[in-house]
């Protein structure tokens, strides 16, 4: 058989700039807004008609800043990072195709100019390529009594505290980035860290937005010291 190939319908737009601080699931962060601005010729009002009167979509998109060859086991972070499963009983975007698939909330429907959708809960690097978009049927993709093996539920939370400086920086920032607060929590609060980090002087950063946010962690804590502008890719 040839080959399948894929063209993008659009490109997500998201504060995730890095890949270190998206969170490891959709709808985990719902603060986290993304929009997708479709590309000629999926650009029609006629292609999106009736799609306002779902409330989630799925999203099936290409990992593009995943390198690395696919192996046919993985260390998922839930499992701490030191056990294998295969490839398949996991959600590793070191796949044999880099293909993936995440449930949003849908926000909006814009069709003047051209078609933009802005959704919430993304889990997405800035920049993913979305190939498909399809409505979510709660009523036969809902599964309440499914197992779920290995992922028990959801990860355990970490408080988060912003120092003096960064809760001024913060009150700066979010004039232009409205939720930002509530984006910081629900991203540390997951606990970005890989699963076997534990020193407690280390600072981590990641950026969202145009944004470095800098952190370390005490314990159960995730304490924000500073919040600036990154410096420019």
């Amino acid at each position: 058989m040839p080959d399948v190939t894929f063209s993008p319908i659009g490109y997500l737009a998201t504060p995730f700039r890095d890949r270190f601080g998206i969170p490891r699931q959709p709808r985990l962060a719902p603060h986290a807004r993304g929009q997708l601005r479709l590309l000629r010729p999926y650009d029609r009002a006629e292609a999106v008609r009736g799609l306002e009167a779902f409330s989630h979509v799925w999203l099936s998109f290409v990992f593009h800043r995943t390198t690395g060859e696919w192996s046919p086991t993985v260390r998922p972070p839930r499992l701490g990072g030191n056990e294998r499963v295969g490839v398949f009983a996991s959600r590793s975007p070191f796949r044999p195709n880099s293909l993936g698939l995440s449930l949003v909330e849908l926000l909006a429907v814009d069709t003047c100019g051209g078609v933009l959708l802005t959704f919430g809960g993304v889990d997405l690097l800035d920049g993913t390529p979305v190939l498909d978009i399809k409505p979510y049927l709660p009523f036969v993709e809902s599964e309440p009594a499914a197992r779920a093996g290995f992922v028990a539920g959801p990860p355990p939370q970490l408080s988060v505290d912003f120092s003096s400086s960064a809760g001024l920086q913060l009150s700066r920032h979010e004039c232009r980035w409205p939720g930002l607060e509530a984006l910081i929590r629900e991203v540390l609060g997951q606990d970005p860290r890989p699963a076997y980090a534990n020193d407690p002087l280390r600072r981590y950063g990641f950026r969202l937005h145009d944004l470095e946010i800098k952190w370390r962690c005490v314990g159960a804590r995730a304490i924000v010291d500073e919040i600036a502008t990154a410096a420019a890719d």
